[in-house]
């Protein structure tokens, strides 16, 4: 039985493994992108002087999808200031609970950002963006329930298997010293 534990509890974490490395990249990609379309939208206004519709929105669009992707990744990654700056400052028997408390309310709000997001996004589906007329309203939205579906995971990995934010793939720098990551 022991086992099988270890067996799926590897499993989970390569598995969220993948998905943390992944949210790192799309980040990335989306600041890359971001932080090159904008200048372009600059420089074709002024330099070119024609300005272009679509930098903007297309900008607002990434930045979204950092948010709600980076943000499931900074979870992961202990980076998130979910009530750290509260838990160091307690006693140490207080602690696990402030710990506890912490991961069940990120477990609601990433519950909340799936379930209405979601409801969000379907609600708006048959609906176009007025400055980017080919995009749905729909697909603009979905990096909440995206997002919460992701920190959801990642909240279950931790209630599970405790905080895995001193794994190799979250901290190159780390040897995987905690006491809780495998």
């Amino acid at each position: 039985r022991c086992n099988r534990w270890n067996l799926m509890k590897n499993l989970v974490l390569g598995v969220n493994d993948v998905i943390y490395r992944a949210c790192v990249i799309v980040a990335a990609l989306a600041i890359v992108v971001m932080a090159t379309i904008i200048p372009w939208g600059v420089f074709s206004r002024y330099a070119l002087g024609q300005g272009l519709g679509w930098p903007e929105p297309i900008a607002i669009l990434l930045m979204v999808l950092f948010t709600f992707v980076g943000a499931a990744a900074s979870y992961r990654a202990g980076a998130h200031t979910a009530g750290r700056v509260l838990g160091d400052r307690l006693p140490p028997l207080a602690q696990p609970f402030v710990v506890l408390f912490v991961r069940l309310a990120m477990a609601a709000i990433s519950l909340f950002m799936l379930i209405w997001g979601y409801k969000l996004c379907v609600a708006t589906w048959n609906q176009y963006l007025s400055t980017l007329p080919w995009m749905r309203v729909g697909v603009s939205y979905a990096p909440i329930p995206l997002g919460g579906l992701i920190t959801l995971l990642f909240v279950i990995e931790q209630l599970l298997y405790g905080d895995q934010s001193k794994r190799r793939v979250v901290d190159y720098e780390a040897r995987e010293e905690s006491k809780e990551s495998v």
